[in-house]
């Protein structure tokens, strides 16, 4: 029987869609032949988690998710229907979560438990939420984006407190503050110049005097030798018995002035007796008149003229008066 190239065409046809109905299906994760063990997951939510992601134990691929459908109307929950590729053991108290990828689709993770009872087709999963890295890393930076924030309002309000005391009087003062400093920054400039500043000057004096210095040597030598002779001679005189006899002869001294100011001695009552000053006055002007009037009446006193007249005037009461110091 011959087949006419319309027939052919058609079950090739016939062929392609089913092949490509069979392969849209396996890529789904759906288990072409149903003979593949199945167990559940129920999660409150799934977040990026589709259909044909996959499914992992320790970190080897045991599965693909094989269909997601809601536990109710409402959608308050929904259940993971995870199709097993492998024939593996995993306890009843095993827990499974949704890790979510950094980069791609997310994937179920199965924590196994310590159970000595296996799941078997048709069994639930035990599940928990699992915030991933990213969770975990808002966590930790939520409360450092707090103080964050509270740092930037303070230095925020401390701008503002500056801006408040920078006014315009205060910013004039700071740039003639600044033109101030530079201006005393041209003008040290100008003092360590090298070749014409006072720095220079001064460094060329210093530079005389040592040259003066290396050039008069010797004599500085000869000067200082000097001294040290002239200090090694002062060291060896005996200051302290010269100091030992000053302090004697400073002590005496001091009794001396002691006694003389004391009016029990003689010095003192002749110091402190207003009486006997009075009487030693009285003495030495009588003195005096004595002697102004031997010089005045010399006969009076003496007469040695035979024939000679005896002097009638009156004896002195007082000092002549004297324009000059007699002879």
């Amino acid at each position: 029987m011959k087949i006419n190239n319309e027939t052919k065409v058609g079950l090739l046809s016939i062929l392609a869609l089913a092949l490509l109905l069979l392969g849209f299906n396996y890529l789904k994760g759906k288990d072409i032949f149903n003979g593949s063990t199945k167990i559940h997951a129920i999660f409150d939510k799934l977040g990026p988690l589709e259909k044909s992601n996959l499914v992992k134990i320790n970190g080897v691929s045991i599965g693909t998710v094989y269909d997601i459908e809601p536990t109710d109307k409402d959608i308050s929950r929904v259940d993971v229907t995870i199709s097993l590729s492998r024939k593996i053991n995993i306890p009843d108290n095993s827990i499974a979560y949704i890790s979510p990828g950094l980069v791609g689709s997310s994937t179920i993770i199965i924590e196994k438990g310590n159970s000595a009872k296996y799941l078997g087709n048709g069994d639930t999963l035990s599940t928990r939420v699992d915030n991933g890295i990213f969770g975990d890393l808002s966590s930790q930076v939520s409360p450092t984006l707090v103080k964050i924030r509270s740092s930037l309002d303070s230095l925020n309000a401390v701008f503002t407190n500056i801006n408040k005391l920078f006014d315009a009087g205060a910013k004039a003062n700071l740039q003639q503050t600044i033109a101030n400093l530079s201006m005393a920054s041209n003008n040290l400039n100008k003092m360590v110049d090298m070749q014409h500043g006072p720095l220079a000057s001064t460094l060329n004096n210093v530079n005389d005097i040592t040259a003066n210095f290396k050039k008069n040597n010797d004599s500085v030598t000869a000067i200082l030798s000097n001294t040290r002779k002239f200090t090694q001679r002062l060291s060896q005189l005996e200051l302290e018995q010269t100091m030992d006899t000053l302090q004697v002869a400073i002590s005496r001294m001091k009794s001396a002035i002691a006694k003389i100011s004391s009016p029990e001695g003689t010095l003192g009552a002749l110091i402190n007796d207003r009486g006997l000053y009075n009487k030693i006055h009285d003495v030495v002007l009588s003195a005096e008149i004595l002697l102004d009037d031997l010089r005045a009446h010399p006969k009076r006193y003496v007469n040695i003229s035979v024939f000679g007249k005896k002097d009638k005037d009156g004896a002195l009461t007082s000092p002549s008066v004297k324009d000059s110091v007699p002879k």
